[in-house]
C-alpha cells in the first residue's frame, strides 16, 4: 500500500532524509558523505547515484520498500526564475538542475534525486519554493544601472511555510495577507509578501544586511577599489564576501552563541557588532514596509538567529511600531517539504510545471 511521502534534502556534505505519512514525520536522519567519496566527482550534479544509493540503503535499513512510496519531494535548486509553488519534476527542470543553470549547489540534487527513485515506482516527484522562486514587480527589478538588475534570489521555502502558518492562526488564506517575514541565519532574507507573493527581497548573498558570515550590501566603490588593488584572486575576494564577511570577519566567529558570551564577558566591539547586524535587519525590515505601503499584518521573525532573544529584542525595539511580530525560530525544512507534496497529493494545490512557468 502506497503512502508515506520521501523527503530529500541534499547539503554540501550531508543528505537529509525523512519519511512522512501525510504531514506526520515518522523517521529522520542527516546522511553524512565522507570529503573523499565527494571529491571523485567534478560536478555537483555528478554525485547524485552515489547520494541516491545512500537514500536507498537508508530506507533498506528502515525496512521500507519503494513500493510503500506515494511521491517523492527534494529540496528546490537554483533553477530559473519561478513563481511560489510546488513544481512537477520534470524532464527540462532535470536538464537545467544538472548543467547549474542559475549556479551549482547541492540542492540542485534535490530534484534530480526525487526524480530518479520516483521513476523507478511510477510515481510523481515534486520540489517545493525553490530559492530561485522570482515574484518580483518590474519596479523592484530597477538597480541603478541596466547592467545590473536586481535578482530575486531568497529562502523561499521556510518564508512561505511560516507565512502560510500563521496566516492560518489568523483564519486567512496566505494570499489574503501583507506580511514581511526576515529569515536571519547564515544568510539573511527579508522579504515583503505581498497578498502571499515575495514581491521584493534582499539578495541574500550580495545585499541586504550582514550574516554571520555574509558581508551583505557593501560599499560598491570600494569593493570595485578592492577588486583591482591586486591583493586578491576573484576566488579570494567572493570568500571574502559570502563565507568570510559579516560576523566572521569582525569577531572571527559565525556561532552567534560564541558572540552573546562575548557580550556577557565585557567585549564592546561584539556587542556593536551584534547591534549593528541587528539594525540592518531591523533597517531592511522598514524598507519592506515602504513597499507595502505600510499596510503590514505581521512581522515574522524566523531561522536559526531567531532562537536568539538579544537579536529578536534588538530588532523588535525598532520595528514594533510597524505591526505584531511573530517569532518562529529555526527552520524546518524537512515539514515545509512534505507539507507542500502532500497539498498536491491530497488535492489541495495543483502542482505546476516548470517550462510553462519560466
Amino acid at each position: 500500500m502506497r503512502r508515506f511521502i520521501l523527503v530529500i534534502n541534499p547539503g554540501s556534505t550531508s543528505t537529509k532524509v525523512a519519511l512522512f505519512e501525510g504531514i506526520t514525520n515518522l523517521k529522520q536522519k542527516n546522511l553524512i558523505h565522507f570529503a573523499n567519496d565527494l571529491l571523485k566527482y567534478n560536478k555537483i550534479s555528478e554525485q547524485y547515484e552515489y547520494r541516491e544509493n545512500t537514500v536507498l540503503s537508508w530506507l533498506k535499513e528502515e525496512g521500507i520498500e519503494t513500493s510503500e512510496l506515494v511521491a517523492v519531494v527534494g529540496r528546490g535548486g537554483l533553477l530559473k526564475p519561478v513563481p511560489s509553488g510546488v513544481y512537477e519534476v520534470t524532464d527540462a527542470m532535470i536538464e537545467d538542475l544538472k548543467v547549474g543553470i542559475q549556479g551549482e549547489h547541492a540542492s540542485n540534487l534535490g530534484g534530480i534525486i526525487a526524480k530518479s527513485i520516483a521513476d523507478n515506482e511510477g510515481i510523481d516527484a515534486y520540489i517545493v519554493d525553490p530559492v530561485a522562486v522570482d515574484e518580483f514587480e518590474e519596479i523592484a527589478r530597477i538597480s541603478g544601472h541596466p547592467e545590473l538588475p536586481r535578482r530575486s534570489l531568497v529562502h523561499a521555502l521556510n518564508i512561505r511555510a511560516v507565512a502560510r502558518r500563521i496566516a492560518k492562526s489568523i483564519g486567512k488564506n496566505l494570499d489574503e495577507m501583507n506580511f514581511i517575514v526576515a529569515h536571519i541565519g547564515g544568510g539573511i532574507s527579508v522579504a515583503a509578501l505581498k497578498l502571499g507573493r515575495i514581491v521584493d527581497v534582499n539578495n541574500a548573498n550580495e545585499g541586504g544586511p550582514f550574516s554571520p558570515e555574509r558581508a551583505g550590501g557593501v560599499p560598491v566603490g570600494d569593493l570595485i577599489n578592492l577588486a583591482f588593488s591586486g591583493k586578491y584572486t576573484y576566488g579570494e575576494l567572493k570568500k571574502k564576501l559570502v563565507g568570510q564577511g559579516g560576523l566572521v570577519g569582525y569577531l572571527g566567529t559565525n556561532d552567534i552563541r560564541e558572540v552573546a558570551a562575548m557580550i556577557e564577558n565585557g567585549d564592546e566591539k561584539a556587542k556593536l557588532i551584534m547591534q549593528s547586524m541587528a539594525y540592518q535587519i531591523a533597517k531592511e525590515i522598514g524598507a519592506c514596509a515602504a513597499v507595502l505601503s505600510g499596510r503590514v499584518d505581521r512581522i515574522i521573525l524566523t531561522g536559526g538567529l531567531a532562537y536568539s532573544k538579544m537579536i529578536t529584542d534588538l530588532i523588535k525595539n525598532r520595528v514594533y511600531f510597524i505591526a505584531p511580530i511573530e517569532i518562529i525560530p529555526g527552520e524546518d525544512e524537512m515539514q515545509a517539504l512534505a507539507e507542500g507534496a502532500f497539498r498536491v497529493v491530497n488535492g489541495e494545490e495543483k502542482a505546476k510545471i516548470y517550462e510553462e512557468e519560466v
